[in-house]
């Protein structure tokens, strides 16, 4: 029987850096003194197991007590910075996704009215706001500059990518005399904040580093989903309605939309399922071929002769095995991708054409419009809860961290854990196999 891939997971992995003991009382500490474990709360002093199997749990073959757990998020009976004393820092990397407003304006209020936190500033353009060479001044960050600043897409504070010297990071928040750095952003930001963690360490120094993870792929381990998402899957799901109005109203009409995924397909998974428009779903996780009457465009024609027009979703990662390797990388690092909804446009119309078959491919790109858009209702709620939760961890001493939730728990989880791989649909589990079901598709185009 196959077994999570947690189950490499220890406890030791599991376990929370901490700057100290906490000694000062929390002005938090008032909500928790009735408190108890509950199926709606998590104490303090309790774990989230990691394992939610019967069969996970007796594969480990260890006590209850050696069963690895995780942290629970919330506020501490005690806490290790004083408020009226602590400086903060924020800082937003990588690409754009909705909700980035939300996680500023949330950081800024719970340090404010909760633990009446007086100096919080904000780093322009990412990294890059620590590095003199730059010359970008901080912003100072007051719950009146952050009322209104969740109506708008993208981050007040700007962002970037590409590496930094993190010992010139340090270098700016030790003349800034600050004790706290939240950082908001994908897992090459969070390696970036890991080494800013590891310079502190070395230099002695008590500053806390605490993470609120951001991907719209929703390719973080663990996590049942980062924010953003639902905002990015349900705007993504208005570009297959609008493409499958195309594709009918056009003769052996093809409606081809391109989604973000560079690895992982749940945003076309979760879009396709929303409208149950689509007849093909392309992600990464899945390879695929061309040709051949088991093949994608066989598969097409028959679809477009049996309804009089299809619908594709791709993820942006997919097929990449059928074009020629992009070698170059971009200021992250990350491999640039061959343009899969370009490409499979020209193959379409290509084969259609061969065999004289009348069509007209309609494609539609809009990450761009995707990730640019405000947080919808729900992303704002989970966006103020995770902003809410990484607050209490920094304040409690807790750094080298980011706050996620598993399983309906909200939990401190390590950065090492959180970027030692990348979350991505299982081809054998069940939200693939709910997409195979509503889309008809086969298991695999190909042999």
């Amino acid at each position: 029987m196959a077994l999570p891939r947690s189950q490499s997971v220890t406890q030791q992995d599991l376990a929370i850096a901490k700057l100290g003991t906490s000694r000062i009382q929390s002005p938090m500490s008032h909500l928790l003194d009735a408190r108890n474990t509950t199926e709606h709360y998590v104490d303090e002093d309790d774990r989230v197991l990691l394992d939610d199997t019967i069969a996970g749990i007796r594969a480990r073959g260890v006590s209850l007590e050696d069963l690895p757990g995780l942290e629970p998020c919330g506020p501490r009976r005690k806490i290790y910075f004083d408020p009226s004393k602590t400086r903060v820092g924020i800082v937003t990397c990588g690409g754009l996704c909705p909700g980035l407003n939300d996680v500023i304006a949330g950081l800024v209020r719970t340090l404010t009215y909760h633990y009446g936190v007086k100096r919080i500033v904000g780093f322009r353009n990412g990294y890059q706001g620590f590095i003199s060479s730059y010359g970008y001044d901080e912003v100072e960050l007051t719950p009146q500059y952050v009322r209104d600043i969740a109506t708008d897409g993208g981050t007040v504070l700007g962002t970037s990518r590409g590496h930094q010297d993190p010992e010139e990071i340090v270098d700016c928040l030790e003349r800034m005399h600050l004790n706290i750095l939240f950082v908001i952003g994908g897992d090459g930001s969070m390696r970036g904040a890991m080494a800013i963690e590891r310079i502190i360490r070395e230099r002695g120094l008590k500053m806390a580093v605490v993470g609120v993870p951001k991907t719209i792929d929703n390719d973080i381990p663990y996590i049942d989903q980062s924010f953003g998402f639902q905002t990015a899957f349900s705007r993504a799901s208005e570009s297959i309605r609008a493409v499958t109005v195309e594709a009918k109203s056009t003769a052996n009409g093809i409606g081809l939309v391109k989604l973000m995924g560079r690895h992982s397909g749940f945003i076309a998974c979760y879009a396709s399922l929303a409208r149950s428009d689509a007849d093909v779903v392309l992600i990464p996780e899945v390879p695929f071929e061309l040709e051949g009457e088991a093949g994608l465009l066989a598969h097409l024609r028959r679809r477009v002769e049996q309804r009089g027009h299809a619908v594709v979703v791709v993820a942006e990662g997919a097929g990449q095995e059928l074009m020629e390797a992009v070698s170059h990388t971009d200021a992250s690092g990350n491999k640039r991708f061959g343009d899969i909804g370009r490409f499979l446009r020209a193959k379409i119309e290509e084969d259609f054409a061969t065999r004289r078959i009348e069509t007209s491919v309609r494609y539609i790109d809009p990450s761009y419009a995707i990730r640019s858009v405000p947080a919808n209702p729900y992303d704002s709620v989970y966006t103020v809860r995770l902003s809410q939760a990484a607050v209490h961890a920094a304040m409690s001493g807790r750094t080298a961290m980011v706050v996620g939730r598993v399983r309906r728990r909200f939990v401190h989880i390590p950065m090492e854990l959180a970027v030692s791989k990348r979350n991505q649909v299982d081809p054998n589990g069940d939200l693939w196999q709910a997409v195979l079901e509503s889309t008809g598709q086969p298991v695999r185009f190909g042999a």
